[in-house]
């Protein structure tokens, strides 16, 4: 599989390559949607175009990858300069194993169906309906703009309106539009779509507000994932000691939706098919520390893994004060 990541140093940034413990830094390409835009126009293969691209400097992994160095990882997408070119969604109710934290987190009495479970027996039922149809329409939802998205070690924050904040350990899949609003899928990366599940609890109608949280995406970039069944872990850490851990596993045999149903549910908005965007689509989970009672706190770490997809994903949490008397106030243009 072809791993790449976006390294930046001062006022400088590059793509490499990850080839074993080392980054080979490449030339012609400052960003790995410049390097996308070429090969749409030129119509060649992204994977080619990197596989040829010159080989200008051979880093050492390690340090970067603990944040030891002057260069830091980004984002393994982004749209530079234009942040809000990148809409960031994702879907739930997407794994077999997701439904059952969700009916708990919901339910008013054992023996009734929440709305979530509903929404997942018809995911069950009609979500991969086979090649070239369309199946049925899953659990979406938004999570902002580019803006969102953190890098390896960046810190997920739990805003001061928030009641909570909550690891999700999933892959997204990265995707552009190109000139003819035709969506291209570039590959996919792991990631953690942090959420607010306190407030979600509260009522189902509060998903909308608790997925409006900043992400984390990376380290690195696969342009040619098997998407068929990927092993995983996530686990949380609290003063250097593991404090709750999970195997996890994701791809078409973990899950009731096919990645084609998916994405045609997605992309079958013509807003979502504007030229030149990138998409961060999160696929869903399949369990969450918030689950088994974890409560998240300042300073404890996340950590994503997924086999074949590079070194974990590991990201600190950073809660802010509550500020309940803050009010957000709107001013009157011209007033």
């Amino acid at each position: 599989m072809l791993r790449l990541v976006q390294i930046a140093r001062e006022n400088q940034r590059r793509v490499a390559r990850v080839e074993g413990e080392d980054l080979l830094v490449l030339g012609g390409f400052s960003s790995i949607y410049e390097a996308v835009q070429h090969c749409l126009q030129s119509r060649r293969s992204l994977r080619e175009e990197l596989l040829i691209a010159p080989v200008e400097d051979r880093l050492a992994y390690d340090p970067i990858y603990r944040g030891e160095s002057d260069w830091r990882l980004l984002s393994p997408i982004d749209v530079p300069g234009n942040p809000w070119r990148c809409l960031v969604s994702g879907t739930g109710l997407t794994h077999l194993g997701s439904a059952k934290e969700r009916q708990a987190m919901h339910a008013a009495q054992a023996e009734s169906l929440t709305d979530s479970m509903k929404m997942f027996q018809s995911g069950l039922e009609f979500g991969n309906p086979g090649p070239g149809k369309v199946g049925v329409a899953p659990e979406w939802f938004h999570k902002g703009n580019g803006n969102a998205i953190r890098a390896h070690l960046g810190p997920l924050d739990v805003p001061f309106h928030a009641e909570d904040g909550g690891e999700e350990a999933e892959v997204a899949a990265i995707y552009i539009v190109d000139g003819a609003g035709v969506p291209h899928r570039i590959g996919f990366a792991m990631g953690n779509e942090f959420s607010d599940h306190v407030f979600e609890k509260r009522n189902y109608l509060n998903l909308a507000g608790s997925k409006l949280r900043t992400c984390s995406l990376g380290p690195e970039l696969i342009l040619d994932l098997d998407f068929e069944l990927i092993p995983g872990r996530v686990a949380i850490q609290r003063g250097g000691r593991e404090l709750w851990s999970a195997q996890i596993a994701t791809g078409e045999k973990a899950m009731c939706h096919s990645l084609q149903n998916l994405e045609h549910h997605h992309f079958k908005f013509e807003n979502h098919r504007v030229p030149g965007d990138v998409h961060v689509h999160f696929l869903g989970a399949a369990a969450l520390s918030f689950g088994s009672g974890i409560k998240l706190e300042n300073g404890d770490w996340m950590e994503v893994s997924f086999e074949g997809m590079g070194r974990p994903l590991r990201n600190p949490v950073q809660v802010e004060m509550p500020e309940p008397a803050r009010l957000i106030a709107v001013e009157l243009l011209n007033g």
